[in-house]
C-alpha cells in the first residue's frame, strides 16, 4: 500500500478523533459558567431544535463566540509554533518567545490608542503589521551570507519581544484613557469575543493553515537539513521567508482578537511531536486541533475557577507553559 495513502489515512483518523474530542470539550464548556446551561438544551440545539429563551443570549452572544475564538486562536498559535520550530529546527521556538505576539499586540494597541478602536479590519491589520515588523527586524539581524542563524534568530526574537513589551507598557501609560479597555486583553483574554471579528479573522487563519499543510513535505525535508532540502528541489531561503510571513499573519490576526497568549505555540507542537511523530503531514493538523482543545479547556478554567470573576487566559497558559519551557531548555542542554 502506498506510504502517502497510509499517512493520509492516519491523519484523517487522528483528526476525526481529535475533532470529536474538541466537540465534547466545547459542549462541556458551553454548559458550565455562572449560569449553567443544561446539556439537554445544548444537545437539542445541535440536532436542530430550539434552545430555551433564557439560555439563548448566553449561548449565542457569550459562550459560542468565545469557544469559536478559543478554537481559532489555539489552533492558529499551535500551527505558527510548528512552522517556527520546523524552520529553526529548535523546539523552543514559538510566536511568544520569538516576539511575534508582542509585535502584533503593539500594532493593535497603537491602532486602539489612535482612535481606531476594536475595529473589525483596522486592529487585525495593525496587529499583522506589528508581527511583520518583528519578523523583519529579527530576520535582518539574524541573516548572515543569505542564511539564517537559528540561535541568533531565537535570541534576537526574545530581545525584540522584550523591547516591544516595554513599548506596549509605555503606550498604555501615555495614552491610558484610550487603551484602558485593553488591559485584560493584553494579558490574554477571550471575553471580548464576537462573531463579526471571528468571521473576519477565522477564514484567513484557516487558509494560511491549509497552505502550510500543503507544504508539509517541504517542512519534512528542511528538518533533515537545508542542504538536503536544497538538493531535493526546495528553494530553502525563499520557502523560509514565505513560512515566516504565513506564521506572522496567523499570529498577528489571532493576537488582534485575544491579546498575548503565550506558550501555546510551544507546548502543543512539542506534545504532538512526542505522541504522533515528526511527520508534518500529521503534525500540522493534529497540532491545530490539540491547540484548539487546550485553549477551550484553559478558557473554561479561566472563566469558572473564581466565577463570576475570571483569570486572564494568558496567565493560565503561562503557569502551564513556563515549567515546560524550562524542562525543554534543560533537555536540549543535556543532548
Amino acid at each position: 500500500m502506498n506510504r502517502s495513502f497510509i499517512t493520509l489515512k492516519k491523519t484523517i483518523q487522528l483528526s476525526s478523533l481529535l475533532l470529536f474530542t474538541l466537540l465534547l470539550v466545547s459542549i462541556f464548556s458551553i454548559s458550565v459558567g455562572t449560569v449553567a446551561i443544561p446539556l439537554s438544551q445544548i444537545l437539542n440545539f445541535l440536532v436542530g431544535g430550539k434552545i430555551a429563551e433564557e439560555y439563548s443570549t448566553i449561548l449565542f452572544e457569550l459562550r459560542l463566540p468565545r469557544i469559536l475564538l478559543a478554537i481559532i486562536v489555539g489552533g492558529g498559535l499551535s500551527v505558527a509554533g510548528v512552522v517556527f520550530q520546523a524552520i529553526l529546527r529548535n523546539p523552543l521556538a514559538e510566536p511568544f518567545i520569538l516576539g511575534v505576539s508582542s509585535g502584533g499586540t503593539l500594532g493593535a494597541v497603537l491602532a486602539i490608542s489612535f482612535g481606531l478602536g476594536f475595529s473589525i479590519i483596522s486592529v487585525p491589520a495593525s496587529a499583522f503589521l506589528g508581527s511583520l515588523v518583528v519578523i523583519m527586524v529579527v530576520y535582518f539581524v539574524s541573516e548572515k551570507h543569505g542564511r539564517l542563524d537559528p540561535t541568533t534568530l531565537l535570541l534576537t526574537g526574545i530581545m525584540v519581544g522584550a523591547f516591544f513589551n516595554a513599548m506596549i507598557l509605555l503606550v498604555m501609560v501615555i495614552r491610558h484613557q484610550e487603551v484602558r479597555g485593553a488591559f485584560l486583553w493584553l494579558m490574554g483574554n477571550l471575553s471580548s469575543a464576537d462573531m463579526n471579528s471571528f468571521l473576519v479573522v477565522a477564514p484567513v487563519v484557516l487558509i494560511a493553515t491549509i497552505i502550510i499543510y500543503f507544504n508539509s513535505r517541504k517542512y519534512n525535508l528542511i528538518a533533515t537539513g537545508d542542504e538536503t532540502a536544497q538538493s531535493l528541489g526546495v528553494e530553502v531561503e525563499k520557502f523560509k521567508r514565505i513560512s515566516y510571513g504565513l506564521a506572522s499573519l496567523i499570529t498577528g490576526l489571532v493576537v488582534s482578537l485575544s491579546g498575548i497568549i503565550g506558550f501555546v505555540g510551544l507546548i502543543i507542537p512539542h506534545i504532538s511531536r512526542m505522541i504522533f511523530g515528526a511527520d508534518h503531514r500529521i503534525l500540522i493538523p493534529v497540532s491545530f486541533l490539540l491547540g484548539a482543545i487546550l485553549l477551550v479547556v484553559v478558557d473554561t478554567i479561566a472563566r469558572t475557577l473564581i466565577s463570576p470573576a475570571e483569570i486572564p487566559v494568558g496567565t493560565v497558559t503561562a503557569f502551564i507553559g513556563a515549567p515546560i519551557f524550562i524542562w525543554l531548555l534543560k533537555r536540549s542542554q543535556t543532548r
